[in-house]
């Protein structure tokens, strides 16, 4: 005959689950871990409740347990979501910097560090002050830095279809 299972047993769950849970991938076996651990608690607590209430209640905590997991797994850290890994283009949106390359027919070149970053914008001689008012992709939009941002409409070349508003 089986004995009925005790805080004993379910500890040691938690414990063969929290070592498992080194060796696999993600958080998953943990949380079922903490579930068992629960339980050892509630039956030390509230000894004689039933295998099959025990069940019950393991499968109640683990299914809670995974979704707070879930939740904060989705949740990005504070400020996290407001970064624009592998956009750096991006950050460089609002900051002025001075042409390298004149812009001649719309397009020139500014030195951000250590590297040259197309542009577009009205044509300007090199050595201007110019301010990113946009990224397009790994082209930034300029004006001149004493302007006021207004929206630069995106330029014919820099249209996917090649095409222009005729």
């Amino acid at each position: 005959m089986i004995p009925e299972p005790g805080p004993w047993h379910w500890l040691v769950l938690a414990v063969v689950l929290a070592i498992a849970e080194v060796f696999a991938p993600g958080f998953f076996l943990l949380w079922l871990g903490i579930a068992a651990a629960l339980v050892a608690a509630l039956l030390w607590l509230v000894p004689g409740i039933s295998p099959s209430l025990q069940l019950l209640v393991f499968a109640g905590l683990a299914l809670g347990a995974l979704a707070v997991f879930l939740r904060l797994r989705r949740r990005p850290a504070r400020g996290e979501d407001r970064l624009p890994l592998n956009r750096r283009a991006e950050l460089l949106v609002g900051q002025a910097f001075e042409l390298v390359e004149a812009i001649r027919g719309g397009r020139g070149r500014i030195r951000v560090g250590d590297t040259l970053w197309p542009v577009t914008g009205p044509d300007l001689p090199a050595g201007t002050r110019v301010r990113v008012v946009r990224a397009e992709g790994a082209r930034l939009v300029v004006v001149p830095a004493g302007e006021p941002a207004a929206p630069v409409p995106p330029s014919r070349v820099d249209r996917p279809d090649g095409g222009g508003d005729s």
